[in-house]
């Protein structure tokens, strides 16, 4: 059996983004989105029992046994971390790691707006959400707002993550990190004490629950910068879920919270490239402009948040169907995978039928100038 560095080694210089380890298969990395097999050796169960022990300390293999199930981190010397999860799948131990690189990517190497994100980031308060599905790039957008702000900033950055995934040296701020389970029985218990320890900024790795929303919120109303993740497609789905962990008692002044707190939000999706290499990074943008804050107050108005993106666009805002429909423009996209992630697809056809029609009579236009041109020239 291959050890499991030399494996991981192959596989992350192979680019890929998770690997999966499993009984009666052979190890399995996604690459470019697509799982696809190392090797043809079939592991064993006492194959990935192995590998799990390699992975844990024995402190949590025997919570692992206990459990049947625990979350981690492994640092592989010159090529990063891994997020790791190890659960008991028909009764073997399975294995699922996510790749987490070493160097941290800025805005513009992920291809989030430059000038919106570092707006947001020097806010001194409120509230910054990057939200998506599972594998959308959550934790490096999160990442690279941390360490913006801790080379741009003099701050106390406090981290609160499970696990901790990417590793962030003192710039210009202090930056302490929390592990869930390690330094802090859970995110609630960590967020009550964080209060307490001078912070400028909190980043809390994901709001699961009721009571640690309630806390960002109060966190990001006295004076800091709180900034999370949520596992919602878009970003009005994020403002009725954040309402929808609050009785229906409790929401109207959630609301007003909620707008009075909110900078921005930022969701994403990861969507195949048509030249084949690698992926492209589709989002949507949400700015808690006046109009936008009133919106979120007003349950009846919520819906026309979407109307208020395409319109106000110029202050940065965009959504998912917009930037679609400009990623399919600049060929980075093929209609398939644009009309595939869309939120309406609809709507991306619509988008993108208007941007031909445009690009069609701007060249028209071209054409006359030259023309004219050729005629004065001539004379």
């Amino acid at each position: 059996m291959i050890q499991i560095d030399e494996l991981l080694t192959e596989m992350m210089n192979a680019e890929a983004s998770d690997v999966h380890l499993q009984a009666g298969s052979p190890p399995v990395g996604r690459v470019n989105g697509d799982l696809i097999q190392f090797g043809s050796n079939v592991l064993r169960p006492e194959d990935t029992a192995a590998y799990a022990q390699a992975l844990l300390t024995p402190e949590q293999w025997e919570d692992f046994e206990f459990r049947h199930e625990i979350d981690s981190a492994y640092s592989l010397k010159g090529h990063g971390r891994l997020r790791v999860n190890v659960f008991r799948q028909r009764g073997s131990v399975g294995i699922v790691m996510r790749v987490v690189r070493d160097q941290i990517p800025d805005f513009e190497e992920l291809g989030l707006p430059e000038d919106v994100m570092r707006t947001m980031a020097d806010s001194a308060r409120g509230l910054i959400l990057v939200t998506g599905p599972t594998g959308s790039g959550k934790s490096t957008t999160m990442a690279s707002l941390v360490d913006h702000i801790n080379r741009s900033s003099s701050k106390h950055i406090i981290t609160i993550e499970d696990p901790i995934e990417i590793m962030h040296r003192n710039r210009k701020s202090i930056v302490v990190q929390r592990e869930v389970g390690v330094d802090t029985r859970d995110f609630r218990t960590a967020l009550k004490y964080a209060m307490r320890q001078d912070p400028d900024v909190i980043m809390i790795g994901e709001m699961r629950d009721k009571e640690t929303v309630e806390a960002a919120l109060t966190a990001a109303q006295t004076g800091h910068l709180v900034l999370s993740t949520l596992h919602t497609q878009d970003a009005l789905r994020t403002i009725n879920r954040i309402v929808d962990f609050f009785q229906p008692h409790e929401r109207d002044e959630v609301r007003s919270l909620f707008a009075e707190s909110l900078i921005g939000i930022v969701s994403q999706r990861l969507l195949r490239r048509q030249d084949g290499r690698g992926r492209a990074l589709g989002m949507e943008i949400l700015l808690g402009t006046p109009l936008v804050v009133e919106s979120i107050k007003d349950e009846e108005k919520t819906p026309l948040i979407k109307d208020a993106m395409v319109e106000d666009n110029l202050r940065g805002m965009v959504t998912f169907d917009q930037h679609l429909a400009q990623l399919y423009m600049e060929g980075i996209i093929s209609m398939e995978e644009g009309q595939e992630a869309a939120t309406s697809p609809h709507e991306f056809r619509l988008l993108v039928t208007k941007a031909d029609f445009e690009g069609e009579k701007e060249m028209e236009h071209e054409h006359v100038a030259q023309g004219f041109g050729r005629k004065s020239f001539g004379r």
